[in-house]
């Protein structure tokens, strides 16, 4: 065995891996350089700062998706692997992947159709699924709210974009409904008169439209009075929450009886 000839061809071939693990080590460098430029000079700049929140949280990670996957595509060809030959069998895997990973592309599809047709941006706040919560960010395959209570709820695109979805952020402002009873031998004009007062005083309801307060029902103990009142949308919960505490101060102060169950039984002797 002609060991000096071995020990050329093992050095030149360490050499030759040592210079292509030194170039895949400078492609890797260059891609998360590329990833931060990209997030930095382009999607977190002034003038991206007029594009929509939505759109650039979107961009942002399928910006470094697409420079990930090139990274990976430049370092295999860097060590030798051939390219055709895996784009080959790629290909003839695609239909197993495609029905490996349909929920997957179907999510991919979701977000993409998210993006373009914006049902919904990030702030809004949904609900969908049987889930409610501000939008925090819209990814590639996932959806994120933050309920009301501060948990963390993740929907796939492909779920919001094919199912109802009720967006309380779209329009400026909300109208609150809220449901009051007074016992029989009420005066309703009275109820309607100190209800409408205190919603004309209150900072946060709006006058335009104008307040409503009408009987609706007959019940079996009580007459049934509902309240519509208009407010911002970001005072939605903090005029609903007033109208049904004060309500039931208001009704005390002005003598108006609540009503409680009650049956009328008559005894035949």
């Amino acid at each position: 065995m002609d060991w000096k000839n071995l020990w050329l061809t093992v050095s030149a071939a360490c050499v030759s891996l040592a210079g292509k693990l030194l170039l895949c080590l400078i492609v890797l460098l260059i891609g998360r350089l590329l990833v931060s430029l990209i997030k930095k000079r382009f999607l977190n700049t002034k003038k991206s700062e007029k594009l929509d929140p939505t759109f650039r949280s979107y961009m942002r990670t399928a910006a470094r998706v697409t420079v990930k996957v090139l990274v990976i595509v430049a370092i295999v060809g860097i060590l030798g692997v051939p390219i055709a030959s895996i784009i080959a069998v790629i290909s003839a895997a695609g239909a197993a992947i495609a029905l490996a990973l349909q929920g997957s592309l179907s999510n991919l599809a979701g977000g993409l159709m998210l993006i373009l047709f914006r049902p919904f941006r990030i702030g809004n706040y949904i609900e969908s699924e049987g889930f409610q919560g501000t939008v925090t960010d819209i990814g590639i395959f996932y959806t994120s709210l933050r309920t009301f209570d501060n948990k963390q709820v993740l929907i796939p695109n492909g779920k919001l974009i094919g199912a109802s979805l009720v967006n309380y952020s779209a329009e400026k402002t909300r109208r609150v409904d809220v449901c009051c009873s007074v016992a029989y031998g009420s005066d309703t004009e009275a109820v309607k008169e100190a209800i409408l007062s205190y919603a004309a005083a209150h900072p946060l309801i709006l006058q335009t439209p104008p307040p409503v307060v009408r009987m609706t029902e007959m019940g079996d103990s009580s007459l049934d009075f509902t309240v519509r009142v208009w407010t911002e949308k970001e005072h939605f919960w903090d005029v609903k929450f007033d109208l049904t505490e004060n309500v039931y101060a208001i009704f005390r102060r002005e003598g108006i009886e609540i009503p409680f169950p009650q049956m009328d039984v008559h005894i035949k002797q």
